[in-house]
This record gives C-alpha cells, structure tokens and sequence, in this order.
C-alpha cells in the first residue's frame, strides 16, 4: 500500500522556509559531497609524500633485505659482465682440442656408387654424424666441412680446417673396392720441400710441416680399426690424397670398403666401430699434438704462413 505524503504530513505544503536558507543549504550539501568524494584521493597524496620523505632520510649504506631474509649488512653492488668471447677459452695452439670432420663429395658430386644404389655421399654423412657424437662424447670440439647435401670445393674444405686452432684433419670416404668390411687409414705421401724465397708454404704443399703428425695420427687410427675390423691393414698407408695436400693440420682420410655390399645395412653395422675407432685414435694421439714449426718474429702460427690458394682452385697431381 502506498502512502500519500499530503495525508501523513497535512502542514507541509504550508511550511515557508526564507531564499537565504536554501542556498545555504545547497551550499553545504555541496561542500559536503565534494569532500566525501575528494577523501580516498587526499589520503593518496599523504601516503606519497611520507614514501619519498622516509626514502630521502635513509642513509646510503642502509639496503632493505631481501624477501625472507634476516640480514641487515649492506649488500655489495653486483660484479661487472665480462666482456664477450668468441672464442672457447681452452682453446691453445699446442693443445688439441678440435676435429675438423670431412663427409666427402656431397651435391652433384655422388662420389662412388654401388649396384644396390648405394651412394658414398649419403653413407659418409650418416657416417659422421656417429662419428661427431663419438668425439663429443670425449670432450673434443667438432667442426664439418658439410652439413647436409651441399659439395664445398676442396680448397674451402681445407681453409675451415686451416683456420681452426689446436686441431685435426678427418675425411671420411666410402670406397669401391677393397674387402667390405674393412678399413684403411691413408695419410699424405712426401712433398717436396717448399723453396718460396717469401717462406710461405705454397697452398697446394700446406701439408708438408705436418707429414710426421699425420702419420702418427694415422698409425693410431688404423691400429684401433684393426682391432675392430678384421682383414683391415694394421698401420697407415700413403697416397696423394687432394684433400689431404692443402691442409695445415694433422691429417688422415679414412676409407671404408665398401659401396658394393649387397645390402646398405652392412656399411651402416660398421659405423658405430668406425667412429669409436676415430674417437680413440684421436685421443690416444692428443699428447703427441704439437705445432711442428715455431713461428718466426711477427708470425702468430704456422698455419698463418700457409699461402693462398690458387686461382684455379685444384693443384696438378691430385689423385682424390
């Protein structure tokens, strides 16, 4: 039920109430309204200004402790970054550190290929991706010429090895003939001493101050593959290997017999014994690592004296 306000309260409609009353009236009810509604923000302002007053007062060696700690010493200002390095601090010139592994062919160049279609470049890149984790697994860094099926030319194979420090040279080949199921180490055959009255080393003869390396390296090498794959030479064998001729480093081509097996499964079974083979002859030959030829007042490293290659890219007398 409704009330009427006219029944209930029959004398105020009578009530008179003076102009100045009313706009007094308006006056404080406005006055109040704007001060209830101003408050929370005042109050923002006082909480601000004792913020930065309590801030300016502290002292400096004063620092507020860390969440959940219960220290109260100053706390020191943080180190500064070291600048960055590209290159791996353990990284020397006489230490070996580093494998420069070598998939051969690649691209349009198939390399030797089997009646069962199987082809060397394909077979030596699955091979050295088992032989790359057998080096990682012994602390060694890896560097390929290839990653996949591209076919750099042996001067720029030779160039990403000749520019590594504290390395060795690995190619990896598949071949056509041979017993299947062996392996054969082959390393550089004698160069003729180099003449230049400038003292570089000719590129094609960069190999030269490192025949001695190789050899070794090959030997422990070759001896481990011996082991694991029977009818296989017990020590290294010499041959002019192209890759091998332009290289600054220690260096060996290993070559596994062979493209002709009936079955690709038999090339793939000896991959996991090839590339421990490798891994341990690398180890085995670390201590015997040095830099063949102290470099000359104003030289940083032999490899730095190695010439330039030549225009046409490929040196007579090459035989692989």
């Amino acid at each position: 039920m409704l009330l009427d306000v006219r029944k209930v309260y029959p004398n105020l409609s009578r009530r008179q109430f003076s102009p100045a009353f009313g706009r007094l009236a308006s006056r404080v009810f406005f006055g109040a309204t704007l001060l209830v509604l101003s408050a929370p923000l005042y109050w923002q302002i006082a909480l601000s200004a004792r913020n930065t007053v309590a801030s300016q007062t502290l002292p400096p060696s004063a620092t507020p402790a860390a969440p959940g700690s219960s220290a109260t010493t100053p706390q020191s200002a943080p180190a500064p970054r070291p600048a960055p390095n590209n290159f791996p601090s353990n990284i020397q010139n006489n230490v070996l550190n580093t494998v420069v592994l070598d998939p051969a062919h690649g691209g349009t160049d198939l390399g030797a290929r089997g009646t069962a279609g199987i082809r060397e470049s394909e077979v030596v890149l699955e091979f050295a991706a088992q032989i790359r984790r057998a080096l990682e697994a012994q602390g060694l860094n890896v560097v390929q010429t290839r990653l996949g099926d591209e076919n750099p030319s042996f001067d720029d194979r030779s160039a990403i090895a000749n520019a590594q420090r504290g390395a060795v040279f690995v190619t990896i080949h598949i071949s056509s003939t041979g017993l299947p199921g062996t392996a054969r180490v082959y390393v550089n055959s004698d160069l003729p001493t180099p003449t230049e009255p400038s003292g570089l080393i000719p590129w094609d003869q960069a190999q030269f101050s490192f025949l001695g390396l190789s050899r070794k390296f090959g030997d422990a090498v070759q001896g481990l593959l011996a082991q694991r794959f029977k009818g296989s030479p017990n020590t290294a064998q010499t041959a002019a290997v192209r890759q091998l001729r332009t290289t600054a480093a220690p260096a060996i081509a290993v070559e596994i017999s062979s493209v002709t097996v009936e079955k690709r499964e038999d090339l793939d079974r000896m991959a996991s014994g090839v590339a421990d083979a490798i891994a341990r002859g690398v180890v085995a030959f670390k201590p015997s690592y040095v830099v063949p030829v102290a470099p000359a007042l104003g030289q940083t490293s032999p490899m730095a004296s190695v010439g330039t290659p030549p225009p046409n890219g490929i040196p007579k007398g090459a035989t692989r």
